[in-house]
């Protein structure tokens, strides 16, 4: 049976055996890894996992079960057992299915480029080279310190999913993704231990860096952050670089959930029509993204996906609601979860924007650290390089950056024309003015 087909049965079963309602979500991964270290095979992993979600309602009571045996007759059992189950919990009033409209104007899923068609292609050997030709290129790359380790790994996952509502909803799904990555770890003379990295991902196999290039990179990370010393404290310039920005996004788009607002956890409850950023932050949510890592035509409650404006010129537009929580806040839904984000691109990339600081830091990574989604309080580690004459200067770690997110976005100053293309969030250069940082 496909996986289409085992959704429609469970779903029908669930109505069969006594609820009112059902939605049944079928889903099959096959992921393969291949790891390698300083020279050698170090892991081959593979693993095919599939099962089955059920979302019942009965007699005003929900209940979400899963199973992995998906053979009609199991399925049979759990339907009944689990239909048993519901009619033992407290009754919800917020909890149904959907209204089928919000189902209506689904975009074309094989427009959207999630899956290779070439997946197949991609075999051991394959694999094997690539782990190995990643090594050789950081290995290759001169620097001050000695080569500790260099860690590299090449992965590719294939997943199926299909949904099935009995109100009316039927979806279906492919995908794929591809990854490879280098770690080098180095030594400095005062003895620490420095390490880095980098990565290239793509739905699409021929998409992908060469392995050269994702390599290089990685070993020129690492051997930058010899000599590495603690800043002092102050208020900065800061530019962080598109692959640490993501860490601050984050914090950002998680309390713009409904189910954040409804439980007092969204330091943005209150604030959708009001200014909480900068005029230069412009978010949309981006669901039809040609190949984009969060593209999809529906959500997870089948809800068609379409593009929504999540902060424009600063401003707060919409928050991400599902239909739950929505119903209980008497908000219309929009989507419950992320997907891609387009962003109002500045003009310059991130060596240009460093020019244009003069003084400042530029932040490559943060490390530990969190971020409080009632306050919007954070305190966060970073790494980077100091910023002198336009120039990067020394290697800076061991420093705590602290705020409130809403400060922090007011103070954007600046933002990069570099999406960072191996993340569903995308994100630019940003540079940020005014911003605490501690250290000597």
């Amino acid at each position: 049976m496909t996986l289409l087909e085992i959704a429609k049965l469970a779903a029908g079963l669930a109505t069969r055996h006594g609820a009112g309602e059902a939605s049944a979500g079928a889903w099959r991964s096959r992921q393969v890894e291949v790891a390698w270290r300083d020279g050698r095979l170090e892991k081959i992993a593979e693993a095919t996992t599939r099962g089955l979600g059920l979302d019942l309602y009965v007699d005003g009571r929900y209940a979400a079960v899963s199973t992995s045996d998906l053979r009609p007759a199991a399925l049979e059992r759990f339907v009944i057992e689990s239909v048993a189950l519901a009619r033992a919990i407290s009754p919800d009033p917020h909890r149904r299915l959907p209204d089928p409209a919000l189902y209506q104007g689904r975009a074309d899923e094989a427009a959207l480029e999630l899956a290779d068609p070439a997946y197949d292609a991609v075999d051991a050997p394959t694999r094997r080279r690539l782990a190995e030709a990643l090594e050789v290129a950081a290995r290759e790359v001169p620097g001050a310190g000695r080569v500790l380790s260099v860690s590299t790994s090449v992965s590719d996952t294939q997943g199926e999913a299909a949904l099935v509502h009995t109100n009316g909803f039927e979806g279906w799904r492919r995908s794929t993704a591809f990854w490879m990555g280098a770690e080098m770890t180095v030594q400095d003379p005062d003895g620490r231990r420095p390490e880095e990295s980098a990565a290239t991902g793509s739905r699409f196999f021929g998409a992908l860096e060469a392995p050269e290039a994702v390599g290089r990179r990685a070993a020129e990370r690492a051997h930058s952050r010899l000599g590495a010393v603690k800043g002092a404290s102050g208020l900065v310039t800061l530019v962080v670089e598109p692959r640490a920005a993501g860490r601050l996004v984050g914090a950002l788009l998680g309390p713009m959930t409904a189910g954040a607002l409804q439980q007092k956890r969204s330091f943005l409850e209150g604030l959708a029509g009001q200014a909480i950023a900068s005029p230069l932050l412009d978010l949309t949510d981006d669901p039809l993204l040609r190949r984009g890592f969060g593209s999809r035509s529906y959500d997870g409650e089948g809800l068609a996906a379409r593009p929504r404006r999540l902060v424009e010129a600063g401003v707060l537009r919409e928050y991400y609601v599902d239909c739950y929580y929505g119903r209980k806040l008497g908000l219309a839904p929009t989507t419950g979860r992320p997907s891609n984000l387009s962003w109002r691109l500045g003009q310059k990339g991130r060596d240009a924007l460093v020019a244009d600081v003069g003084e400042g830091v530029l932040v490559t990574g943060f490390l530990g650290g969190n971020s409080n989604s009632t306050t919007g309080d954070f305190s966060l580690g970073v790494r980077g390089f100091a910023i002198r004459g336009g120039r990067l200067a020394e290697p800076i770690g061991e420093m705590n950056v602290s705020g409130d997110q809403l400060t922090l976005w007011r103070r954007l100053a600046a933002v990069g024309d570099d999406p960072y293309p191996y993340a569903a969030l995308r994100t630019p250069t940003l540079v940020f003015e005014g911003v605490q940082l501690a250290g000597t």
